[in-house]
């Protein structure tokens, strides 16, 4: 037996190559979904048996015994395709195999956009889990190939509610069919729309942020008359909570979100949701977010540790205001994960009593550290180190 892998691209004899045509002509069995069966011509072979499932393809190839059967496939074989698995039982059981490529809707867009496909992010949000933020945050335009739970409108109000609405998109529907169509607009205009099943999506990046560096300088955030973690204690926070990319982390009283955001850039392509009850606060942390383009924070108005109900599981955890409810908030965070990190700040001794306090209560290490950071100032001629308020971090889970 020799299996021939064809890929169909948009899924017309018209679009593959003559390679595949002369396969199909020999095929003495044609396997593939049955969309792809039926616009076959009938001067192919009439053995065809409609599957997908490589174990249900396997299956029919066993009992058909055919010589030179032919598999089908949409898009290309390369690209998210269905062939990768049949290839390695193929592997496994010794049979021989011919693969012949074909045009993915993703080239099949470009060339209808005119645009080159070389420096686009290539993403599969069929069947497969796919966090749309994260992609169009890494600077290219992003194509995602859709279907399954997770179709157009659906990535975009994900989108949407990330605070991308205003992204400019391209939907491609039914591409090397006679009614394909180009849908353009933006990703809020996107989330409210149904398109044909087959399609694709395009997605232009996100706003890259203008700081690069390691951390942002306190000069950097947008500011009112909400209280904001300096930057060296920033700094400290971070290192003690030590985010690895992809985690999760809270924010309890995010403030302006300067400290949100620094664990934002440190967690990607992970999230980091922050919380707070002041609206002046929120509102500030949603500018700041916008400013620097870390569409990765999340930001919900509402006292904790009620509001911390609906959001996923945390890896890290930093408090940075409590409003007297920090025994419950501990409670809620070691509930959802005994073992997340959790960094808290403290400027008086009370609040520092309270968290030691509190921490031995839930049975957690506490680790302390107090940071005392002086800035030079100018006095006439000469300099003199004018001092912050001593901050304390207490830490607990953090190695």
């Amino acid at each position: 037996m020799m299996v021939t892998l064809i890929a169909m691209g948009g899924g017309t004899v018209a679009g593959i190559t003559c390679d595949a045509v002369a396969a199909l002509s020999a095929a003495d069995l044609i396997l593939g979904a049955e969309r792809l069966l039926n616009d076959l011509p009938g001067s192919f072979t009439s053995s065809r048996i409609p599957c997908k499932k490589t174990s249900e393809i396997w299956d029919a190839l066993e009992e058909t015994h055919a010589r030179k059967p032919a598999v089908l496939y949409s898009g290309d074989t390369g690209f998210y395709s269905g062939a990768r698995p049949l290839i390695d039982l193929l592997r496994d059981k010794g049979v021989e195999f011919t693969v012949y490529p074909g045009v993915s809707s993703v080239q099949m867009l470009a060339a209808r956009l005119g645009r080159p496909w070389q420096d686009w992010n290539l993403v599969s949000a069929h069947g497969v889990s796919c966090d749309p933020v994260a992609e169009v945050m890494k600077g290219k335009p992003t194509a995602f190939l859709t279907g399954g739970k997770l179709l157009p409108a659906d990535l975009c109000r994900i989108l949407l509610d990330a605070g991308l609405g205003d992204l400019p998109a391209v939907v491609g529907e039914n591409l090397s069919y006679p009614d394909e169509a180009l849908k353009t607009g933006t990703v809020k205009a996107f989330a409210k729309k149904k398109f044909s099943p087959l399609n694709v999506l395009l997605v232009e990046p996100a706003k890259q942020p203008d700081h690069k560096g390691i951390h942002i300088p306190d000069s950097a955030f947008v500011r009112a008359k909400v209280p904001m973690t300096k930057q060296l204690v920033r700094a400290a926070v971070v290192s003690r909570l030590n985010p690895v990319p992809g985690e999760t982390v809270w924010d309890v009283g995010c403030g302006t979100g300067s400290v949100s955001i620094e664990l934002a850039r440190a967690a990607f392509p992970g999230h980091v949701y922050g919380v707070d009850s002041n609206h002046d606060a929120v509102e500030l942390s949603l500018q700041n977010r916008e400013h620097f383009g870390a569409y990765n924070f999340h930001v919900q108005e509402g006292e904790a540790p009620d509001v911390l109900n609906g959001l996923p599981d945390p890896d890290a955890v930093f408090i940075g205001g409590t409003k007297g409810q920090l025994t419950d908030i501990l409670k809620t965070v070691l509930e959802r994960n005994p073992t997340a990190r959790i960094c808290l700040n403290a400027v008086t001794l009370e609040t520092l009593n309270l968290a030691v306090s509190a921490f031995a209560e839930l049975g957690i290490k506490a680790d302390i550290t107090q940071i005392s950071v002086s800035e030079s100032a100018k006095l006439g001629s000469s300099h003199m180190l004018k001092p912050q308020n001593p901050v304390f971090l207490i830490a607990g889970n953090c190695s």
